[in-house]
């Protein structure tokens, strides 16, 4: 079927294609969608539903879409939030979805999602949206060639008009499809009814700059910025820095190797006595090691540019490198070790989850500069790969069943008589995906941490119940896939909700106080 385009603006050009019905279509469902899960939503389930239906909005409308490997990759970052959203939601992950939304804009519009150029698209989004829609009422006015057997509205809305026409007759005709017919309209009023019931006055601006804001995103400005200007190749011969890199590369070269003889024998293959400093060695000497690994990716980085690389003695300063990244290795493998030790004295929590991501980050980031080296890269290659690096750890945290994990796995040790990882559930607090895991504790032997358990699961049934007279929270925007199994999980133990407010309090009292020994 041949499409059908509003008529086109004669400076309508690749970089400003014309406006085509869908294109209009697609703005106005995209509005619709905002204002039904942002202005008229209230909680993690409607940001599910945008971050899965806008995207699909934007590649049905976009009048310039080009396939890439990068629509690809971030559409499939938005289903993870998605997914996160509607199991467990959370502001990280919608902000999350916010960021991989304007990168799938980014690369449906042909652009490379870099992660230097999506605070510089998202900002041009008014403007393009300005520009957009410039560009509609331009088109809309071009109507003096208007020929009726071509028009749009005389194809498509004559066949409708005699459909409309030849179904009422029809419906007229028999009787109970006029009562059925009747019912159906009844409940369509009622509806539209209810919905203006609920209209504000900031719904339309809201509105308004919902769809600025997608014509922005359907009609960007793909020109490309602005490449960092090109250095002049250095000129071939000897670096002035080369002595000084080269020592450089000896010293820190011979202090890790002293280091990591001191490292290993003193944490490595050993029982720890009691009142072992866990936190200063495995918590603050895990995180000064990570800086020194992230000041070796900057120095390595800092090394190997400019002269050096026409110096024909660089060979010298590479295998230099070489040894002094096997020694990096070892010490990150000392870093994870470090946190180890101190996730098997009492459990995980969610900033040693944090921990584990930011080590891993520095280690990718440090491998990257190995390899810039090694195949002569520039800093811009590196900087967009270490800046992706950092962003998908932060993705990573904030998508994935965190709490889920760290409970589960403090839990499963509890469960096996190691009491020490009860501090970290009586201490921080937990998500409903974490209480979940939290059931299992009923089967604990320790009386305390059992009664503990089973008084916070009762605490956070009560709070449940209470959310479900808020009317907000049980509106489908709002719905969490985790609160729901859990509230049908809890009700169906009997002792949760026959526990009364003052035994809960003096229960969860006496098991923090108790497990504060391990803390």
């Amino acid at each position: 079927m041949e499409s059908v385009s509003l008529p086109e603006d004669p400076k309508s050009s690749a970089e400003n294609p014309p406006v085509g019905w869908t294109e209009l279509v697609v703005v106005a469902v995209a509005v619709a969608l905002c204002d039904l899960t942002i202005f008229r939503g209230h909680g993690y389930a409607g940001y599910a539903v945008l971050v899965v239906g806008l995207p699909l909005l934007l590649a049905f409308g976009s009048p310039s879409r080009r396939w890439n490997q990068g629509v690809l990759f971030t559409a499939e970052l938005l289903i993870g939030v998605a997914v996160r959203l509607a199991w467990c939601g959370s502001g990280g992950a919608v902000f999350a979805g916010a960021v991989c939304l304007v990168a799938y804009a980014m690369s449906l519009a042909g652009l490379p999602p870099y992660i230097t150029r999506i605070l510089g698209f998202a900002s041009q989004l008014i403007a393009a949206g300005h520009r957009g829609l410039n560009h509609y009422a331009g088109q809309l006015s071009q109507r003096t060639g208007w020929v009726p057997g071509r028009s749009a509205a005389v194809t498509y809305g004559f066949p409708m008009a005699a459909l409309g026409v030849f179904g009422s007759i029809f419906i007229f005709a028999n009787p109970d499809l006029v009562k059925s017919v009747g019912l159906q309209l009844e409940q369509l009023i009622t509806l539209v009814g209810d919905w203006l019931k609920g209209f504000s006055f900031w719904e339309i601006p809201f509105c308004i700059g919902a769809g600025w804001i997608v014509v922005g995103l359907l009609r960007p400005d793909t020109r490309q910025p602005e490449e960092w200007p090109e250095k002049s190749a250095p000129t071939p011969g000897p670096a002035p820095l080369f002595e000084a890199f080269r020592n450089t590369l000896l010293m820190v070269v011979a202090l890790f190797a002293v280091y990591l003889v001191f490292e290993f024998r003193t944490l490595w293959f050993r029982e720890f006595p009691k009142g072992f400093h866990y936190s200063g060695y495995a918590h603050q000497g895990a995180a000064w090691l990570t800086v020194a690994l992230a000041l070796a990716t900057v120095l390595l980085s800092t090394i190997f540019q400019g002269q050096i690389l026409q110096d024909k003695r660089q060979g010298l300063l590479r295998k230099l490198a070489w040894v002094w990244s096997l020694q990096n290795l070892l010490l990150a493998a000392a870093v994870y070790h470090r946190l180890w030790i101190y996730v098997g004295f009492n459990g995980m929590t969610r900033m040693r989850t944090i921990g584990w991501l930011g080590i891993t980050s520095v280690v990718i980031g440090f491998l990257l500069v190995v390899i810039r080296i090694a195949r002569q890269k520039d800093f811009r290659w590196l900087l967009r790969r270490q800046l992706w690096t950092v962003c998908l750890a932060a993705y990573l945290y904030v998508v994935l069943p965190v709490d889920l994990w760290i409970t589960r796995y403090n839990v499963s040790r509890i469960l096996t008589g190691e009491l020490a990882p009860s501090v970290q559930i009586a201490e921080h607090p937990l998500s409903d995906e974490g209480y979940l895991q939290l059931v299992a504790l009923r089967d604990c032997a320790d009386p305390v941490i059992q009664q503990g358990g089973k008084a916070m699961l009762a605490r956070r049934y009560r709070d449940l119940l209470h959310e479900d007279q808020n009317e907000t929270q049980r509106h489908w925007t709002a719905r969490q896939v985790a609160r729901e199994a859990l509230r049908k999980r809890l009700a169906s133990i009997p002792e949760i909700p026959a526990l009364s407010p003052q035994a809960i309090d003096d229960r969860i009292e006496a098991y923090r106080k108790y497990a504060y020994q391990w803390y």
